[in-house]
Order: C-alpha cells, then structure tokens, then sequence
C-alpha cells in the first residue's frame, strides 16, 4: 500500500482543516487507516484511527470532540477534519495503514505509512 497525505497549511487558533490521505497498490478497505502527528522534538503519537469498515473510529484524548476521522473506500482516501485547532495541535501528521486492526492507538501495530504533511496553527 503507498499512502500519499496532503491538505495540512497554515490555520489560526480555532479554524479548521481537512487532512486526506490517498491510498494505492493493495485492497486499501481491508486495513484498519490511523491519523498520527509528530512534532519537534517530540514522539510520534496516535491522533485517530478507523477501522476498515468504518464503523468503528478511536480518538486520543486531545483531540476528542474536536477532531473527525472517516474513510471513503470506493476513493481509497481517508480523511482527518480538525476543527477548533489549538496552537498545541503543530506538527507533520502521518497516515498509516494496518492490516490487523489490533491495537490501532499504537504506531508499532502500522505496517505502511505516508510522508507527512505539515499542519502549523497560529496563537
């Protein structure tokens, strides 16, 4: 599976954007599709996950209420809305791909991830 993010950019505090993630190569509707962010000098850490069929979504805790995760199989894309965007928010988001669907908050679970698109939002 290659995994393909764009639509991060610039936002001020409260505005919004919308992540999407493009897959090629394998059945991209069999795999559980994650949301992770990495800034400075920081770890890699979940943001959202959807399971394969779409029905089942997990949020961390920072971004509950806040962000939405869906999937659009029939266009292979996975989608990140993040409204009420926070200075805190800043950081390159990944999407990742998992073919088991086990533990989806753990980025040690995902077998093929995306080059990343930077998300900055502005006090």
């Amino acid at each position: 599976v290659q995994l393909q993010a764009y639509g991060g950019g610039l936002v001020q505090t409260g505005g919004s954007l919308r992540l999407s993630c493009a897959a090629s190569g394998r059945t991209f509707s069999r795999y559980t599709m994650g949301w992770f962010r990495q800034a400075p000098g920081k770890e890699r850490e979940f943001v959202a996950a959807i399971s394969w069929t779409g029905g089942i979504t997990y949020y961390a805790d920072s971004v509950k209420g806040r962000f939405t995760i869906s999937r659009d199989n029939a266009k292979n894309t996975v989608y990140l809305q993040m409204n009420g965007q926070k200075p805190e928010d800043t950081a390159v988001y990944y999407c990742a791909a998992d073919h088991y669907g086990t533990r989806p908050q753990s980025r040690y679970e995902y077998d093929y991830w995306g080059q990343g698109t930077q998300v900055t939002v502005s006090s």
